[in-house]
């Protein structure tokens, strides 16, 4: 026999999250994707669909500021979790070393796969600084790009990490001089 539930029907379970740094509640269906309550309840679009299947990462964002592909994930699972999207990242407008990279070394084309790349990346440079090249193709490597060859998007990474280096050290220079 065939279930014939009507919406009002439908199961909903309490979600607790913070999402850039906000904290949300909400009700949801637990088979509910967390890219689709990111997108659909939360208006974060930045995170993309792209193949429903984890393969192309377009849906990466930070849990608990480790990259996971959110087309595999319930909302649900995220209950009590610190959650980042490409839209959490820069701070009052200003973009991130990475996302600036992004732009000034062209690495990217048509954008759509571009915020799962900078999410991606942005876990990569926290946990290694300054990474080699494999370094960085190697944790990139769960993202897909069909436009820009991966060289752009290799070197900005590498750009970005020089400046972060830059911007570390300049700190630490003037307090030692005031020593």
């Amino acid at each position: 026999m065939q279930s014939t539930a009507s919406a009002s029907e439908v199961k909903t379970v309490p979600v607790h999250m913070t999402v850039n740094g906000v904290v949300r509640e909400a009700s949801v269906e637990p088979r509910l994707l967390l890219v689709h309550f990111l997108r659909e309840h939360l208006s974060l679009t930045g995170t993309h669909v792209g193949c429903d299947t984890s393969q192309c990462g377009a849906c990466t964002v930070l849990i608990d500021k480790r990259p996971v592909k959110s087309c595999t994930m319930f909302a649900v699972q995220a209950d009590g979790r610190q959650l980042t999207t490409i839209e959490g990242l820069a701070t009052d407008g200003k973009l991130t070393p990475l996302q600036e990279a992004f732009w000034n070394e062209h690495g990217l084309q048509c954008g759509f796969c571009t915020p799962g790349f900078i999410v991606t990346a942005t876990a990569l440079l926290e946990s290694n600084p300054r990474p080699s090249e494999a370094q960085i193709r190697k944790g990139l490597e769960g993202n897909l790009c069909r436009c820009t060859g991966y060289t752009n998007i290799v070197k900005a990474v590498q750009v970005a990490s020089a400046a972060m280096a830059t911007s570390a050290a300049a700190p630490a220079a003037a307090t030692a001089g005031r020593a």
